[in-house]
C-alpha cells in the first residue's frame, strides 16, 4: 500500500542521542508531505484527463467501426445494384435480341409470302394476256372470215326489201 500524506505526517521517528534536528526533519518532512501532495494532486488529475481521453478514443474508434461497418454494407449494397444491373441488363439485351429475331423472322416470311404472291400475279397477268391474246385473235379471225361477209351482205339484202 503507498504512503499518503497523512501518512508522511503522522510518522513519529525514535529517539536516539545525537540524532537529527528534529525541526529540520520535521521542516524537511513537511516540504515532501507538500510535495507529495502535490504529485498525488496532478497524478489524479492526469488520472482524469487520462479516462476523459480514453472515453473520447472509445467513443472515435466505435464511431471508425461503424464507418467502417456502414463503407462495408454501402460497398456490399453498390455491389449487388451493380451486379443486378448487369444481369437486368443482359435479360433486356437478350429480350431485345429474341425480339428482333421474331421481327427479322417475320419480316422474312411476309416478304417471302409478298414475293409468291407478285410471282402469282405475274404468272396470272401472264396467263391473262395470254388467254386474252388468243380470244381476241380469234374474234379477229372470226371478222375475217367469209361467213362474216356473208352475213353482212344478207343484213343490207334484208334491210332493202
Amino acid at each position: 500500500m503507498p504512503l499518503t500524506p497523512l501518512d508522511i505526517h503522522n510518522k513519529e521517528f525514535s529517539r536516539r542521542i545525537r540524532g537529527y534536528d528534529e525541526d529540520e526533519v520535521n521542516e524537511f518532512l513537511d516540504q515532501v508531505i507538500k510535495d507529495y501532495e502535490s504529485v498525488i494532486r496532478e497524478n489524479k488529475e492526469l488520472h482524469n484527463q487520462l479516462l476523459s481521453i480514453q472515453e473520447r478514443l472509445d467513443h472515435f474508434v466505435n464511431i471508425e467501426e461503424s464507418l467502417s461497418k456502414t463503407i462495408i454494407v454501402a460497398q456490399e449494397a453498390a455491389d449487388d445494384v451493380k451486379n443486378n444491373s448487369k444481369k437486368e441488363s443482359q435479360l433486356i439485351l437478350k429480350e431485345a435480341e429474341k425480339n428482333a429475331d421474331r421481327i427479322i423472322n417475320e419480316a422474312l416470311s411476309k416478304s417471302r409470302k409478298v414475293a409468291i404472291e407478285t410471282e402469282e400475279l405475274r404468272k396470272q397477268a401472264s396467263i391473262y394476256r395470254t388467254r386474252f391474246r388468243t380470244l381476241l385473235e380469234a374474234q379477229l379471225e372470226l371478222l375475217s372470215q367469209d361467213d362474216w361477209n356473208a352475213l353482212e351482205s344478207r343484213e343490207v339484202t334484208e334491210n332493202a326489201l
